[in-house]
C-alpha cells in the first residue's frame, strides 16, 4: 500500500503537470517512474526533527496514527474478485466482516486522531488551528458520509461490501448509482473532504496556515502523513466502485478484476483532476455546504427511499 501511495504522488504531478502544460517528473528513470524511489530515499534519509517545547510521545505516535488506520479500514475491503492460483482459491480480502462498510467507515474515522493529536502536540499555532480545522471538517463530513450510504444500505439490507457487488450482479442497469444518484453525488463530495482533498484542503492550507497540522514535521513522519492521506483516496475510490459502480462484476467483455480497477482508477483521477481545475473554498462556505445543503439532501435521501420502499 505504500507503493500505491508513492506511486499516487507521481500519478499526481503528471496530471498537475499535463493540466498545466508542464512535463511533470521525467529526468529520474523512464518517464520519471524512479522520482518515487528517490522521493522515498530523500524522505528517509532527511533529519527527524522534534521543535522544542513539543509533546515528544504525542508528537512521534500521531503519524503512526494516520497511516494505521488507513491500513486498517482497507483489511475489511475486497479488492478483487476470488480467483484461483495454483489449485488454490484466494478471495483478496483480509477481513470478510458482515459490517465490513461500518468497520471502514469507523477506522476511516477515528484516522481523524493523527491530524488533530500532530496539531495539539506543538507549540506552533498554524499547528493548533490545523488541528481545529481537522476535528471540525472530518467530524462534521463524516456525518455526511455516514447519511449518503443509509440510503443504499436499506436497498440491500445489510453493511456487507460482498453483499453489495452480489446486489448488482445482474449488470449495468443493477447498479446502485441508478437508484441513489443523490447519495452517490453526497458520497463523493463528503470523500473529497475526508481525504482533505481540494476543494477542501483547508487543513494544511499554505495560504492561510502554512503546513497546518504538519508544519513542525520532515522526513518520514511528515511521509506518514501523506502515506494515509494517499490511502484513503485509494479506500474511498473501491468504496465507490463497490457501493454505487457495480464492484467486481464483469463489465461486459472486461472480466471483473480488471473492472474494479478501472473504477477506483476513476475515483483517484477525478481527485486528482479536481485539484488541478477547482480553487480552495473558504471554511465558512465549508460548514455552510456542509450542515444547510449536504446534510439536509442525505436526510430527504433517506426519507424518500424508505417511502418508495414501502410502496
Amino acid at each position: 500500500m505504500s507503493a500505491l501511495a508513492g506511486f499516487g504522488t507521481y500519478l499526481e504531478r503528471k496530471v498537475l503537470a499535463f493540466v498545466q502544460r508542464r512535463l511533470g517528473p521525467m529526468h529520474v528513470g523512464p518517464f520519471g517512474l524512479l522520482q518515487i524511489l528517490a522521493d522515498g530515499i530523500k524522505l528517509f534519509t532527511k533529519e527527524d526533527f522534534i521543535p522544542q517545547g513539543a509533546n515528544k510521545i504525542v508528537f512521534m505516535i500521531a503519524p503512526a496514527v494516520t497511516a494505521a488506520t488507513a491500513f486498517i479500514a482497507l483489511a475489511a475491503v475486497p479488492l478483487l474478485p476470488e480467483f484461483t492460483l495454483f489449485g488454490i482459491t484466494i478471495r483478496p480480502i483480509v477481513a470478510d466482516l458482515n459490517i465490513g462498510l461500518l468497520f471502514v467507515i469507523a477506522m476511516m474515522g477515528v484516522g481523524l486522531y493523527g491530524p488533530l493529536l500532530a496539531g495539539m502536540a506543538q507549540e506552533n499555532k498554524w499547528g493548533i488551528i490545523g488541528s481545529a480545522r481537522t476535528a471540525v471538517q472530518f467530524l462534521s463530513y463524516e456525518v455526511v458520509t455516514g447519511l449518503s450510504l443509509l440510503a443504499p444500505i436499506m436497498m440491500v439490507g445489510s453493511l456487507s461490501l460482498i453483499d453489495f457487488n452480489e446486489y448488482q450482479a445482474g449488470g449495468i442497469g443493477d447498479w446502485i448509482i441508478w437508484t441513489q444518484p443523490v447519495a452517490f453525488i453526497l458520497f463523493i463530495i463528503s470523500g473529497f473532504a475526508e481525504t482533505n482533498r481540494t476543494p477542501f484542503d483547508l487543513l494544511e492550507n499554505e495560504a492561510e496556515v502554512i503546513s497546518g497540522y504538519a508544519t513542525e514535521y520532515s522526513g518520514m513522519r511528515w511521509g506518514m502523513f501523506f502515506i494515509g492521506e494517499y490511502a484513503n483516496m485509494i479506500t474511498i475510490g473501491f468504496l465507490g466502485a463497490l457501493i454505487f459502480l457495480g464492484g467486481f462484476n464483469p463489465l461486459g467483455f472486461i472480466p471483473g478484476g480488471i473492472a474494479i480497477i478501472l473504477k477506483v482508477s476513476f475515483f483517484f483521477f477525478l481527485m486528482l483532476w479536481v485539484r488541478a481545475a477547482w480553487p480552495h473554498i473558504r471554511p465558512d462556505q465549508l460548514m455552510w455546504l456542509c450542515w444547510k445543503v449536504l446534510m439536509p439532501l442525505a436526510v430527504l435521501n433517506i426519507l424518500v427511499t424508505g417511502i418508495v420502499m414501502m410502496v
